[in-house]
Order: structure tokens, then sequence, then C-alpha cells
């Protein structure tokens, strides 16, 4: 499927928002925090990939979901946008570059294997939710 306008727009509209999400709550959590690992990030990650797991529960198919409009405005645009492979690259590169490969490698394992955990708990809840 070729994008067309309204799918180009409810992405543009999901992303600004997720964006803003994003931006808001890696500031108040690594605000609070105070510590050089980058809880912010994993914070956005892994509730990011709770929720997508929950949406596509929430659908018949994960597949299904990426082909709604209203998959398209939240998974594509808003949790798109929301969470962030690219931070979580720079900032545990700037932990091994620091000398931290302990924390380095607990970011690694907390964002990858910690996301795919979360997006399977969202998806089985949202499935036991519906009772798929």
């Amino acid at each position: 499927m070729i994008p067309g306008l309204v799918e180009i727009t409810l992405v543009a509209g999901g992303g600004a928002a997720g964006g803003a999400a994003r931006y808001w709550v890696t500031g108040y959590v690594d605000g609070r925090v105070g510590t050089p690992f980058p809880w912010g990030t994993l914070t956005v990650n892994a509730s990011g990939a709770f929720l997508l797991g929950l949406l596509a529960g929430a659908w018949s198919t994960p597949t299904a979901l990426l082909q709604a409009p209203a998959g398209t405005l939240l998974a594509i645009g808003l949790l798109g946008s929301y969470t962030t492979v690219s931070a979580f690259s720079l900032q545990t590169m700037a932990l091994a570059r620091r000398g931290d490969t302990r924390g380095a490698l607990i970011n690694t394992i907390a964002n990858v294997l910690g996301g795919l955990l979360l997006v399977a708990l969202g998806y089985g809840a949202a499935r036991l939710a519906t009772g798929a």
C-alpha cells in the first residue's frame, strides 16, 4: 500500500503528539532521578512497548492494527514517535565511552529484552481482557 494524504496526516499528527510526550516524559523522569543513566528513555521505550502490545492484542491481528486508520495514528504515528531507538543507541554509546560498560550493558538488556517482554505482556493482557 502506498500511503496517501490521509495516512500521512495521521502519522504526522500522531508523531507530533508522540514526540512531545516523549520529550516531556524523558525530561520529567531524568529530572526526578538525577543520575547519568538514561532512565527517561528507558521509561518511554518500556511504556511504549507495553502500549503497543495492548493495541496489537486488542486488534484481531498485529497486521490489521498497522493497516487500520487508528493503528496508523496510534501505533505508527504516536507510539513510533514516542519510543526511540536512536536516543537509546546514542545514550548507550555515551555510557560505554565514559567507561560505564556495566551501565551500557544494563541499558541494552533493559531496552531490548525488557521491550520484548513488555510488548508480550501488553499483548497478553489485551487478549485476556477481550476474551480472545
